[in-house]
């Protein structure tokens, strides 16, 4: 790196594009600014890059959020190749497609919200009727037409296939179900969804989750993948199958995280993308960054840029 460059001011006119932004804060010296201006530099070159397989991993809870939106216009224009992430995601993406959740506060008072029968996340608010008994309801749907039609295995990429095939252009499982996009859920059971998949096992004793059959689904991706690269949106299970998974090609040639976890305390969440490096996970050589910011504020702003970056 370059350290005989100017710190430059930025200057912001009436009209200027958000592109034109994003290009003046490369120079600006700006501390987490930088590395925003660098993830979109490294997403964009990542994203014209033929040879790349793709990942896409994110937490669930963003899913609560209008950031959904986003997930699922990147899947529907086909941005990347596989996605990983947790159990809560496929649990948000049922409820909000069947029903709706509302704009709440972190203050609000969480045994009064109990007493309405109202989840908080954050300063989201899910009624209870718009999560447990719809997810029950349609997974118990969805599971028993695969059943009757000869399903008595599937994987976490046949269980999300399923539910995007049941869903609509709202969901970011059926852009995905659509376009041949694998979704895969290494800790399925941790959420609605895996709890609905262990209840119908209860009826239907000879139906069977085989969670290494995602494997063959991933080994078949990294193993022919020339180059590989991955945009991560915080950390847990999600981020670390993405980076677990790439260490068996020598790992991610671009990778972009996006968290608030801070790294002092050893954890996956905390530990930036250099870490990895250390493991084989990225390679020596590989374009990455870690980007310090809250990922629903964030993430528009990039991917507005993105957009305007990409072939």
């Amino acid at each position: 790196m370059e350290h005989n460059r100017a710190v430059k001011d930025i200057s912001i006119k009436n009209g200027d594009n958000i592109q034109s932004i994003f290009d003046q804060l490369s120079t600006s010296g700006g501390f987490e600014s930088r590395n925003l201006a660098e993830g979109l530099e490294i997403l964009s070159t990542m994203m014209n890059d033929k040879d790349c397989v793709k990942f896409l991993s994110f937490v669930a809870a963003i899913t609560s959020t209008g950031l959904r939106g986003i997930i699922a216009d990147m899947l529907k224009k086909k941005m990347f190749d596989v996605v990983i992430t947790t159990c809560g995601a496929l649990d948000h993406d049922i409820a909000r497609y069947f029903s709706n959740y509302l704009e709440g506060s972190f203050t609000l008072d969480d045994a009064e919200l109990l007493e309405k029968n109202i989840h908080r996340l954050g300063n989201v608010l899910v009624p209870m009727e718009s999560y447990g008994p719809i997810i029950e309801e349609k997974m118990q749907m969805f599971l028993e037409a695969a059943y009757k039609s000869g399903r008595k295995e599937m994987s976490t990429a046949d269980i999300t296939r399923m539910i995007g095939e049941n869903l609509g252009e709202g969901s970011f499982l059926y852009w995905a179900y659509k376009n041949n996009i694998p979704v895969i859920v290494p800790g399925i059971v941790d959420g609605a969804v895996g709890s609905q998949i262990w209840m119908f096992t209860q009826k239907h004793s000879d139906f069977k989750l085989n969670v290494v059959a995602d494997s063959e689904v991933l080994s078949s991706l990294i193993f022919k993948a020339k180059k590989s690269g991955a945009l991560m949106l915080g950390g847990g299970i999600s981020k670390h199958h993405t980076l677990w998974w790439n260490q068996y090609r020598d790992g991610l040639d671009y990778a972009v995280y996006i968290t608030t976890a801070q790294e002092f305390d050893g954890s996956l969440s905390g530990a930036l993308v250099r870490e990895a490096i250390s493991w084989g996970k990225v390679t020596q050589n590989a374009k990455q960054t870690t980007i310090h910011a809250e990922i629903t504020t964030i993430l528009p702003f990039l991917y507005s840029a993105l957009l305007a970056r990409i072939k």
